[in-house]
């Protein structure tokens, strides 16, 4: 978690921007600092050009009279005819929008402030209105003609014979998609041909708005149809209008650009009166809703179109904007709009733009436009060299930060403390402690006093390399030096204490935060939530839930995905699903994130159909399916065993053209292991490798359980001998498989060999590893080597669980010393285990197959264990029920008071004296206690275990 993004003061910005002026952003940290005011640097920005409106040059380079007629020649016919909107749905008021001049472009039809997705360039923000004169109404009235084609068929071949089959017609896209992401996104349904985008005449970089995508090979027709199903999907803001292409565009396509053009090529129109004076006082309400209201883009940008001829200082202060809002892509927009109106950008003006690709964190543009600058002969800043190795400090490039950071101290010395933040941040980041203490003995060497910000960053280094003592003697200096706390200090020392899981001591910090005066923020609030969904507290965390509520703050995405997270680990996966719900009704958009733990919980359940409804749940909300998010189908899948319906998942995944990783193959092989069919293990291992995917520890230990599970213990050396080929060490979970397998074969020779090279390569043993080398002695009968493994655990601090009693009493049963049996029940139950319904099982029988041999107090134990089952309310099922009336017969003929106490043990429509007449003629053998069903109970159990234990771990 990045705290410095903490404070509240920064609602517009989930990535914290680094702007060139301001020195208390330029840390690329926000906080609540003890000064008023941001400090700026004495580069100021160049002052305005005269206003050259008046040459004819100027009018002739700015103002083109072609460029007018259109306008009015629109409006007089949306007058007189006001066509239909094809967004019309999404408009609340029934009346149609009254078209404006050209002075005064239209508002949105409907708010995105909240669907807005800063500091991604995969997911850049839905654009503001047109800033182009006269391009919308044309665009509005070709998608409006292409709409309602189907009226228009009197005239030329049906347009039915013009269709191509697996094209689809895409309206109301951004304006500034490019092909790529269309592509992305509609390639889940099928393999795509091409991708078309309907491009402007006059401005081929910007979009008209829509476009058409061909799906290809044999299934084209199939996957039009699928995607045609997502018709008003939402994508990057704006809800799609998918169709089916009627084949409109091969026939009217050459009508449709000539009345376009026409359209464009009307003479202009004269300028209106008293035109200085308006473009001044629109100047003027631009920087005043510039300063009042910056979260408010909407109102900014309406604001900045509504100047009729923008100077360098406008353009300058709007790129600055979207590149503290992290929009890379209007800031450039809007800079090669300035360039084109003849305005050459300066130093500050590229300033901000390259601050935009680094908040966007596209360092490559960021230097290109670094290259520009210098071609251009213009001063690279301190400023400039601030954002640049802040920039690369946020994209985890150290040694490009270090580098630009020493090209800096070599033009511009000395530094200031915005630049030395910047790169002491980078290497806390890395985890180079070492490097980021002598910087700040450096700094301070130099005259120069370290900001609040440069003390957060260093709490937040040593949280994130677990130095507890220095990060609260970081705290304490920052005390002693004067500085007040903020909500940043105290979230800094709640996420230390939270990462190390003392949940405790972080509430301590919160309440030393409130003692002090200082309101918790999101931030910290979905720390602390986090850190008790980490314990699984979940009442804890549905109180931390219920202060943010009560202290009037909005829960923003990550509060929410932790709630869900919350949900779904309690197993109401109801009330995740309204989470979801309330989570779009506040105008926020769900992430792959927010679905991921459902869609994992309904397959763990087994529950396939409502997870994949919570998948299509997922493609509506304009989420795209992930790599992660079919693994959780798949995962959830292999652990209930159901390997068909995992492949089908696969299938589609690789239609859908998301490429499956290595946790994918680990998944299905691990799925195979588990029902050991060793051929189709080995076949997905085959797949990884031919792949180029990395081969890990996980890998090896899938194909090792699916040998040992079939019995092929030559094929598990096999892989073992490769896996030191490829030098990946053995760990615990590896020798746990290994010696399962030999004990499956009772071969306690081979698995005490395996106990002997553990040892040797410092592999510790756990509970899983005594357990499986225990029954590997007990299917050898060798009982004394079993009772001394238990002894060596015992010296070793590992105590045994129920499944190890159970493997013992299990092995003294086969000896035939049920006496020994019933004993080692008994030290179970002083250690304080439950015993469960395995244990009653092989006791019982152990003790019913010796009973015409034992002693008195066999047949008292017999007793009391039927007490015991009964008490806990335990009853076997028919199968056992029938095994031990066998023993019955043998014990009590004509009936006493064990067959009466055992019966209380059978199934409820147990009938005693037809099954014992019907069993009355069958042979009982006293070998039929090594064919009882809890004869590999305990290998299986521990083995799964282990698994279990391993595969939560990948």
């Amino acid at each position: 978690m990045d705290i410095f993004s903490l404070s509240s003061t920064a609602h517009y910005s989930h990535t914290p921007p680094v702007p060139p002026f301001s020195a208390s952003i330029l840390a690329v940290k926000h906080h609540s600092s003890s000064s008023s005011c941001p400090t700026f640097f004495s580069l100021k920005p160049s002052p305005e050009p005269p206003d050259n409106s008046n040459t004819p040059s100027s009018t002739s380079l700015r103002r083109p009279t072609s460029h007018k007629q259109p306008t009015i020649t629109t409006t007089t016919s949306h007058n007189s005819k006001f066509p239909k909107n094809p967004l019309k749905n999404l408009i609340i008021s029934p009346k149609p929008p009254t078209p404006t001049s050209p002075s005064t472009p239209s508002p949105p039809l409907h708010t995105l402030t909240s669907k807005l997705r800063l500091s991604s360039k995969l997911s850049p923000p839905p654009p503001p209105p047109s800033i182009q004169e006269g391009i919308l109404p044309e665009k509005d009235e070709i998608l409006e003609d292409y709409e309602n084609s189907s009226e228009e068929n009197d005239k030329g071949r049906s347009r039915s014979e013009f269709a191509e089959k697996g094209k689809i017609f895409v309206g109301n896209l951004p304006l500034w998609i490019k092909k790529n992401e269309v592509g992305v996104f509609f390639r889940q349904f099928g393999p795509i041909k091409n991708v078309i985008l309907i491009k402007g005449y006059d401005e081929t970089e910007r979009n008209m708005g829509f476009g058409f995508v061909i799906y290809g090979g044999p299934t084209a027709e199939k996957a039009a149809m699928k995607a045609v199903e997502f018709d008003g999907v939402e994508f990057h803001g704006r809800v799609l209008t998918v169709k089916l292409d009627d084949g409109r565009r091969l026939k009217e396509k050459t009508e449709e650009r000539r009345r376009w053009v026409e359209g464009k090529e009307v003479e202009g129109q004269l300028h209106r009166t008293k035109w200085h004076e308006e473009r001044e006082g629109s100047r003027r309400e631009f920087r005043k809703v510039i300063e009042t209201q910056p979260e408010n883009w909407q109102a900014v940008v309406t604001a900045f179109e509504r100047i009729k001829k923008p100077s360098r200082k406008e353009f300058g202060l709007m790129v600055k904007y979207y590149a503290r809002r992290g929009d890379m892509h209007r800031a450039r927009e809007t800079f090669e709009r300035m360039r084109a109106r003849g305005i050459e950008p300066t130093s500050h003006v590229y300033t901000s733009l390259i601050h935009a690709y680094a908040v966007g964190r596209d360092m490559e543009e960021a230097l290109s436009c670094v290259r520009k600058m210098t071609d251009e002969g213009i001063e690279v800043t301190l400023v400039t060299y601030s954002i640049l190795v802040g920039g690369f400090a946020k994209v985890g490039n150290v040694d490009a930060a270090e580098f630009w950071f020493k090209e800096a101290k070599e033009r511009h010395a000395p530094l200031n403390a915005i630049i030395y933040g910047n790169i002491v941040y980078a290497h806390c980041q890395s985890g180079d402690m070492d490097r980021a203490e002598a910087l700040v003995r450096e700094m301070e060497e130099d005259g120069i006093d370290a900001p609040l910000d440069i003390y957060h960053t260093m709490m937040d280094g040593y949280t994130m390399a677990g130095e507890e003592d220095k990060c609260l003697v970081v705290f304490e200096r920052l005390k002693e030096c004067g500085f007040t706390p903020s909500v940043i200090s105290y979230g800094c020392l709640i996420n230390l204490y939270i990462k190390m899981g003392k949940v405790l001591k972080a509430l301590e910090a919160s309440e030393m935060m409130k003692l002090a005066g200082i309101k918790h923020n999101m931030k910290t609030y979905s720390m602390l939530i986090n850190g008790f969904i980490k314990l699984e507290d979940w009442a804890n965390a549905f109180a931390i839930f219920e202060d943010v509520i009560k202290d009037g703050l909005k829960p923003d995405v990550v509060l929410y995905n932790n709630i869900i997270r919350a949900f779904c680990g309690m197993g109401n996966m109801d009330r995740a699903i309204c989470t979801v719900e309330e989570m779009k009704k506040a105008r926020h958009r769900p992430t792959s994130r927010t679905f991921m733990p459902i869609i994992h919980a309904f397959a763990r359940a087994g529950e396939m159909r409502r997870a994949l409804d919570v998948f299509d749940m997922m493609r509506w909300s304009g989420c795209i399916p992930t790599v992660q998010t079919f693994n959780a189908l798949i995962l959830g899948l292999v652990e209930k065993r159901q390997m068909e319906k995992a492949v089908e998942i696969l299938d589609e995944m690789l239609l859908a053209g998301v490429s499956p990783n290595e946790h994918t193959y680990t998944s299905i092989m691990h799925g195979y292991a588990s029902v050991g069919d060793t051929g189709k293990a080995f076949e997905y291992f085959a797949k990884l490798k031919s792949e180029g995917l990395e081969l890990d520890v996980y890998t090896y230990e899938a194909l090792l359980k699916a040998c040992c599970k079939s019995g092929r213990m030559q094929s598990a050396l096999a892989v073992t001998k490769e896996m030191s080929n490829q030098g990946i060490s053995r760990n615990t979970f590896v020798y746990n498989i290994l010696i399962d397998g030999w004990a499956r074969r009772g071969d306690v020779w081979e698995a005490a060999d395996l106990m002997q090279q553990m040892r040797r390569e410092g592999v510790q043993p756990d509970i899983h590893t005594y357990t499986s080398f225990i029954n590997a002695c007990c299917k050898a009968g060798d009982m004394l080597r079993a009772t001394k493994t238990i002894e060596e655990m015992e010296a070793l601090g590992v105590k045994p669980n129920v499944k190890t009693y159970t493997t013992l009493i299990h092995g003294w049963a086969r000896a035939s010393l049920p006496e020994k049996a019933l004993k080692c029940f008994e030290d179970m139950k002083r250690s304080g285990l439950k015993p469960d319904k395995a244990v009653y099982h092989c006791l019982m029988t152990s003790l019913l197959s010796r009973a015409t041999v034992a002693e008195e107090y066999v047949y008292a134990g017999i007793l009391r264990v039927c007490g015991e089952m009964v008490e806990s309310g335990l009853t076997v099922d028919m199968g056992t029920a029938v095994h031990w009336s066998k023993c019955l017969r043998k014990i009590e003929r004509t009936g006493g008071g064990i067959t009466e106490a055992l019966q209380k043990t059978f199934p409820p429509d147990w009938n005693s004296h037809k099954t014992l007449n019907a069993i009355s003629d069958i042979d009982y053998n006293d070998d039929e206690l090594d064919n009882s069903p809890c004869d590999d109970y305990p290998s299986n159990s521990d083995s799964d275990t282990d698994d279990e234990l391993n595969f939560g771990e990948r």
